[in-house]
């Protein structure tokens, strides 16, 4: 028989757990460490970024905010807080995941694994004969997620449903060097079984679509969709977080990012009775 004692040891161990992952009841704000994850700004997207997928800014500055949408062609740019929006027509109509700003270059990521770069001082005019469409590099599979280093100009891509991956093991990702030409320098992988020691479990498997590291502390912040999942690793990629993500706040968090301050953004794809948005988490000591 268990003690008294011995049970409030194991109690207590457990709740350390749960709430080092993610503090989330009715009763307590949901936050992960240094963000309150039911306090945001919310800016609300004009109506051609409905369906918002990625986002980022140059250099860490917050003032302009660069996006895409997953149907057209096109980077957008508007500053936080003001609907009237510019932009720049780099592409076809597709399905365009996610942007990086990295070594004075836009790179958007097409579902395929196709890049599209071109200089970041043309992002200014309305259509660019700049663009470069760079096929092959990523393995055969599907792909939401990328981040730019701006400090060492790497590329980081991680796989949403790839060929190699068991997703409801680990998921893949791989790191690109940006300059005259771009390179693979490396790949990383992430432990599927150690988010569950959080969550419990992972439905269908991870299936990420965005990626940011956190300029304060280089943990890595990763966000899944599909499974409503924020997920924080450190530099080496271990697990030192995972939360569910309420439907309400995010309807669909298709975008991450970072500025200079470690203030976060993610964006959410709108509905048939919802905005697209850009939520903002003031980081806090």
């Amino acid at each position: 028989m268990i003690s008294s004692i011995n049970k409030t040891i194991i109690i207590g161990a457990a709740f350390a757990v749960f709430a080092f992952g993610c503090k989330n009841s009715a009763k307590e704000e949901q936050t992960v460490k240094n963000y309150k994850l039911d306090q945001p700004d919310k800016f609300f997207m004009p109506e051609s970024l409905l369906e918002i997928s990625g986002i980022t800014f140059h250099k860490g500055k917050s003032d302009t905010v660069y996006a895409i949408q997953d149907e057209q062609g096109r980077l957008f740019r508007l500053g936080w807080g003001v609907k009237k929006q510019f932009n720049a027509k780099f592409g076809k109509q597709g399905d365009y995941e996610d942007v990086a700003i990295v070594n004075e270059k836009v790179v958007i990521l097409k579902s395929n694994g196709s890049l599209f770069i071109f200089p970041f001082a043309d992002a200014v005019y309305e259509e660019l004969d700049s663009v470069r469409e760079l096929k092959g590099l990523l393995p055969e599979g599907e792909y939401e997620g990328m981040y730019g280093d701006e400090a060492t100009n790497s590329l980081y891509v991680i796989c949403k449903n790839c060929a190699d991956d068991n997703s409801k093991n680990s998921v893949s990702g791989y790191i690109y060097q940006v300059g005259d030409s771009v390179y693979q320098t490396g790949t990383f992988s992430i432990d599927v079984n150690e988010i569950k020691s959080f969550t419990g479990k992972v439905k269908r498997g991870f299936r990420p679509s965005a990626i940011a590291k956190n300029p304060v502390t280089s943990d890595w912040y990763i966000i899944s969709a599909v499974n409503k999942l924020l997920v924080v690793t450190d530099s080496k990629w271990k697990i030192k977080e995972a939360c569910w993500l309420n439907s309400n706040m995010f309807n669909q968090p298709e975008g991450l990012a970072f500025d200079e301050k470690g203030n976060m953004y993610i964006s959410n794809e709108g509905g048939d009775l919802s905005q697209g948005n850009i939520l903002r988490f003031t980081r806090f000591d």
